[in-house]
């Protein structure tokens, strides 16, 4: 222990046996030396610095607390979450874009075309016999359902059309 707490020296100390340092070494081969106490600033720079200022107070926006009652009993009632009105309308309005039903004949006629480039590929491959079976089944499922909508579409169609010219004009148009 040291007398007076200062630190320990940073260089070794060389035993009298040992070579001394010579002073042909210059400065730069010598390691640094650090000071025995760390440097302290005093308080007066500290607080000149922003160390010790506050920041201004930026107050968040408030939650509607009457919506958020509201929320937690639907979820605690429900088990599930209610959704925004404004995100609703747009789910909605999705839904029924969806639900205008995208149009099975051209689903079907593009499956159709799918499955006579897959068989067109394996062919290609030298392995057509091996699919051709399948794939002209496939394609006979597709269209016969084809065939199924088609007929659907004249029926209806047809139900509109003697809906707007019902049968008891015929004799005016012949007069």
């Amino acid at each position: 222990c040291f007398p007076g707490g200062d630190a320990l020296p940073l260089q070794r100390l060389t035993a009298p046996s040992k070579q001394p340092v010579t002073a042909s070494c210059p400065d730069a081969c010598r390691p640094l030396r650090l000071p025995a106490r760390p440097h302290l600033r005093p308080a007066k720079v500290c607080q000149a610095g922003d160390a010790y200022t506050r920041e201004k107070f930026k107050p968040q926006p408030t939650r509607d607390l009457e919506k958020e009652k509201r929320r937690l009993q639907n979820l605690l009632a429900t088990g599930k979450e209610e959704v925004e009105d404004e995100v609703k309308q747009v789910f909605v309005r999705k839904k029924e874009e969806e639900i205008a039903e995208p149009d099975r004949f051209e689903e079907l006629m593009n499956e159709i075309q799918e499955r006579r480039e897959f068989l067109a590929e394996m062919e290609a491959l030298g392995r057509g016999k091996e699919y051709q079976g399948i794939i002209l089944t496939e394609i006979s499922q597709k269209m016969h359902e084809m065939e199924t909508i088609d007929k659907k579409r004249s029926e209806e169609m047809r139900q509109i059309m003697t809906k707007d010219f019902p049968g008891g004009n015929k004799s005016s148009l012949h007069d």
